[in-house]
C-alpha cells in the first residue's frame, strides 16, 4: 500500500516537473522569438527603405570628368549607401528589353539622360532629409532633374511607425502573459508540496531553511527550460538564415547571444521569484488552511 502510494506521489511529482519545464520553455521561446524579431524589425525596415532609389539625372553637356568627380562625391557623402551610375547607352537597352522593341531606329538618336541611381541609408530617408539632400545635389548645374517616391517614402515612414507602435504593445502584452504563466506553474509545483513544507515547520525548521531547496529546485527547472527555449531558437534562427540568406539574420551576432542570455535571466528570475512568494504564501497559512 505504502510501495504503490509513494510510487503515486513520484509520477505526479515528475508530472509536475515537466509541466513546469514544459511551460517554462513554451513561454521563453515564445518570448525569445518576440525580441529576435524585434531586434530584426529595424533591420528589415531599414533594408526596405534602403530599397528607394533616387535616381539623378545629368545634362547632356555633363563629360566623363563632371561624371567622374559626382561619384567621387558619393562615395564620401555620409548619407549614400551605394550609388550605381547608369549611361544613357545602357538605359536604352533597358528601355529596349522593356517595349520589345529598339525605338531608337525611328527616333533617329538616343534621347535618354545618364543618370546616377542612389540608395541612401535608411537614417536619412525621411521627407526633410531627403529635401535636403535633394537640394544639395541640385546645387550641381549639371544635374538636370531628380526623380524619386516622394509618396513611397512618406507611406514608409508613416507604416513603420504605426508597426513598431504595435509591436512595443504585443511584446508588453507578452511579457506580462509569459511571468503569469511561469508564476502559475510554480505556484502549482509548490502547491504539491504544501503539506511537507508546513511539516518542516510544525518541527522546528526556519523559513528561509524550507524555501532554500524549493528555490533551488526552482531554479535548476527554470534553467533546464530555458536550455531547451535557447537551442530551440538557435535552430529557428539557422533555418530562418538557411532559407532567408539575405536578410543576414544572423549578422549581429552580439545582440542575438545578449537576447539568448535574456531568454536564461528571465527563466531564472521568475521562477525563483515565483517560488519565493508561493512558498511564503504557505509557510503563512494555517494549518486547516492547507484542505
Amino acid at each position: 500500500m505504502s510501495s504503490s502510494y509513494d510510487k503515486f506521489q513520484k509520477r505526479r511529482l515528475i508530472s509536475s516537473y515537466f509541466s513546469v519545464i514544459l511551460s517554462v520553455f513554451l513561454v521563453l521561446f515564445l518570448v525569445g522569438i518576440l525580441g529576435l524579431f524585434v531586434l530584426n524589425s529595424k533591420k528589415l525596415s531599414d533594408d526596405f527603405k534602403e530599397q528607394i532609389a533616387m535616381t539623378v539625372f545629368f545634362k547632356s553637356e555633363a563629360n566623363d570628368t563632371i561624371l567622374k568627380a559626382f561619384e567621387a562625391e558619393l562615395k564620401t557623402a555620409k548619407f549614400v549607401k551605394s550609388s550605381v551610375f547608369v549611361s544613357k547607352e545602357d538605359a536604352a537597352k533597358v528601355h529596349t528589353e522593356i517595349i520589345g522593341e529598339d525605338f531608337m531606329t525611328f527616333l533617329g538618336a538616343n534621347p535618354l539622360q545618364n543618370s546616377f541611381d542612389i540608395h541612401l541609408k535608411a537614417d536619412f530617408i525621411d521627407a526633410k532629409n531627403i529635401r535636403r539632400i535633394e537640394n544639395k545635389l541640385r546645387e550641381n548645374p549639371m544635374v538636370s532633374d531628380i526623380v524619386y517616391d516622394k509618396q513611397l517614402v512618406n507611406l514608409v515612414n508613416d507604416n513603420i511607425k504605426k508597426v513598431s507602435f504595435w509591436i512595443l504593445i504585443i511584446s508588453g502584452f507578452l511579457t506580462l502573459v509569459a511571468v503569469l504563466l511561469i508564476n502559475s506553474s510554480m505556484r502549482l509545483s509548490i502547491h504539491s508540496n504544501r503539506f511537507i513544507i508546513k511539516t518542516m515547520q510544525m518541527v522546528g525548521a526556519t523559513k528561509s531553511f524550507i524555501r532554500k531547496p524549493f528555490i533551488w529546485k526552482s531554479i535548476k527547472l527554470g534553467m533546464i527550460g530555458s536550455a531547451l527555449a535557447v537551442l530551440a531558437l538557435i535552430g529557428t534562427l539557422i533555418y530562418l538564415n538557411t532559407s532567408f540568406p539575405n536578410l543576414g539574420i544572423l549578422d549581429d551576432q552580439l545582440m542575438i547571444a545578449l537576447v539568448l542570455l535574456g531568454v536564461v535571466a528571465v527563466g531564472i528570475l521568475i521562477t525563483w521569484i515565483s517560488t519565493y512568494f508561493a512558498t511564503q504564501r504557505f509557510l503563512n497559512l494555517r494549518t486547516d488552511d492547507l484542505y
